[in-house]
């Protein structure tokens, strides 16, 4: 498999490569992101192949959305599929900050949680105003989940799901402004609990089926039984199966460091970058779609496809099995 491998979805009949382009660096994430190393980094991904570009408003309080509509409208607009997300209303505010929730140099609009009816609506309709087109292929709801709202998570719920932030996606989905909808999340419980809820097509889950976690293993086999895709992000654990000491975005606990060094090291013996099978892995499991990986600059492009579309050894994963690296039913 190559980055550019087209990867079908039958149930909403999008084609996104197997590789894809995640843009929150170019929003400014945890450093500035200059124009000239985003439009890089897009550049070297279009000429690798790769197809498929995910943004949202709150990547660099709607920088990401303005450099990537800019670079993929000189693109013809059937070669490439787009994924945005609503959630947040985008409130200008000057205010805002050097340094804001992680991104570095952020734009003077405020993030409002809102996942209410008019809120999905009014964020959306902006997100195709910064993006410059009309329909974007796949519409997130973004960062909804215990987690990430802890005591709030039950009035964010009530509003996604009562409130008729899932009814409007749906409304959107019908008129025909988007292909797919889903939720776009670092909590797999949630997407087990959306998926109850309402009709969902494709779901973007950060973190949580990786070469170094699999308890989300259930939730990839329900949604492989129910045709809904996943499109894998954050394989790298937020750095740490990347040579950093970051997992979920904060310094790595001992268990888990342990546990990639142990990962690094049974790669290492086969002669695998363990970045390289941190990439490959997900996309053994029926539900997985695509792989999104972030990147600043074209030469982290580069290394990501590189990694991507190196030889991995007959045989590799089941010792890593063995080894109990690995989960025993996870599809490999």
């Amino acid at each position: 498999m190559t980055p550019a491998t087209p990867r079908l979805h039958a149930r909403t009949g999008l084609s996104v490569t197997a590789l894809g382009l995640g843009c929150a660096q170019m929003g400014g994430l945890y450093r500035p992101t200059s124009l000239a190393e985003a439009a890089g980094a897009f550049r070297a991904a279009w000429e690798r192949g790769i197809r498929y570009y995910d943004t949202a408003p709150f990547y660099g309080f709607t920088r990401s959305e303005r450099r990537l509509g800019t670079l993929l409208t000189e693109e013809p607009r059937g070669e490439y599929v787009v994924s945005t997300k609503v959630g947040r209303v985008m409130v200008p505010d000057p205010s805002v900050g050097p340094m804001e929730e992680g991104y570095a140099d952020p734009l003077p609009f405020r993030p409002t949680f809102d996942y209410s009816h008019d809120g999905v609506l009014r964020s959306f309709e902006a997100s195709r105003q910064r993006l410059g087109i009309l329909a974007p292929d796949i519409l997130y709801v973004h960062d909804i989940g215990r987690f990430t709202h802890g005591d709030h998570h039950a009035h964010h719920w009530d509003l996604l799901t009562t409130g008729g932030g899932f009814r409007a996606l749906t409304r959107l989905r019908e008129e025909g402004a988007v292909r797919a909808i889903g939720l776009g999340v670092n909590e797999w419980d949630v997407i087990a609990e959306a998926i109850r809820v309402a009709d969902l097509d494709l779901c973007m889950l950060a973190g949580r089926y990786t070469l170094l976690e699999q308890d989300s293993l259930g939730l990839m086999d329900a949604c492989a039984r129910r045709g809904i895709g996943i499109a894998v992000a954050g394989a790298f654990n937020s750095g740490l199966l990347a040579g950093k000491a970051t997992f979920n975005y904060a310094e790595a606990p001992p268990a888990i460091a342990a546990r990639a060094q142990a990962l690094r090291a049974a790669c290492a013996e086969e002669g695998v970058p363990l970045e390289a099978a941190a990439l490959q892995f997900p996309l053994r499991h029926p539900a997985a779609l695509t792989v999104v990986t972030g990147a600043r600059n074209a030469a982290q492009v580069e290394a990501n496809a590189a990694w991507f579309a190196a030889p991995i050894p007959d045989g590799f994963w089941a010792r890593l099995k063995a080894r109990g690296l690995l989960a025993d039913a996870a599809p490999v």
